[in-house]
């Protein structure tokens, strides 16, 4: 359990898993849950315990993003400074679930909605119930795209449908958002938590030096050359190949027996 209740963890078997609980408002985020959240993937950092995070929503939405009741021009003294907003609050985050050499997997249960949407688009591995859907709500009320949002969407579907999606903010189910790739795999809504569990106990238990250094490669090529990406392979194979995990996967191999890996 956390310290707030707007978040709510469990740590079993290698996998933090981290529930957005603010059901009766589709998990928007007030300041507490910011604060909550980032202080949950700092523990994912801190904490050689962790392996894998899953990151979920309850009740029936995943995030509806920035909860508005605090946001109303009527009852403030001026404009806010909602770049403050986002330096002070989502961007730490963001910065730390991009930066952990662990996986991390988003189970989207419901709607994600503005930047509900893009945290989970900051996720290593993104399940989403069929009935989910993405949508950039931003256009709606006069914003653009924050949360990393215009960096995900024009990497994972390029400009054409990465203008379409946030100029217009129509919903994306989730069925389409796989196949368009971006996001893992849609699945059943009964099925969706079972088969995120799944996925975060198999990293958990597998070789999660050698999964966070993939990570960290494959985030590095989106900005690299050629000849700089061949560099950073080059460099976190050097790591890989010291870890005890490579040297037990190589016996194992030898020894014909599943691996048992540690993370280290």
């Amino acid at each position: 359990m956390s310290d707030s209740d707007s978040i709510l963890l469990t740590l079993s078997e290698g996998v933090l898993e981290i529930t957005l609980n603010r059901p009766e408002r589709l998990n928007a985020f007030n300041d507490e849950m910011h604060l909550a959240l980032r202080a949950a993937f700092q523990r994912a950092h801190d904490e050689a315990e962790v392996r894998c995070v899953l990151l979920t929503g309850a009740g029936r939405g995943f995030c509806a993003g920035q909860d508005l009741g605090d946001r109303d021009p009527r009852k403030m003294d001026g404009p806010p400074d909602l770049g403050h907003t986002l330096e002070t609050f989502y961007n730490p985050t963001l910065r730390l679930i991009r930066a952990l050499e662990k996986p991390v997997i988003a189970a989207v249960n419901g709607v994600a909605a503005g930047a509900g949407a893009n945290i989970a688009l900051a996720c290593d591995i993104v399940f989403a119930a069929k009935s989910a859907r993405f949508i950039q709500a931003f256009s709606k009320i006069g914003l653009s795209p924050d949360a990393g949002g215009s960096w995900s969407l024009s990497r994972l579907l390029g400009e054409a449908r990465a203008k379409g999606l946030a100029l217009t903010a129509e919903p994306l189910g989730a069925e389409q958002a796989e196949a368009w790739g971006l996001i893992w795999k849609a699945v059943e809504d009964a099925e969706l938590m079972a088969v995120a569990r799944a996925q975060a106990a198999t990293f958990a238990s597998g070789p999660t030096r050698g999964l966070g250094l993939t990570k960290m490669s494959i985030q590095a090529a989106a900005t690299n050359s050629f000849d700089a990406q061949l560099d950073v392979e080059r460099d976190n194979q050097r790591i890989a190949g010291r870890s005890e995990d490579y040297a037990e996967g190589v016996i194992a191999f030898f020894d014909k027996r599943t691996p048992e890996f540690k993370g280290k």
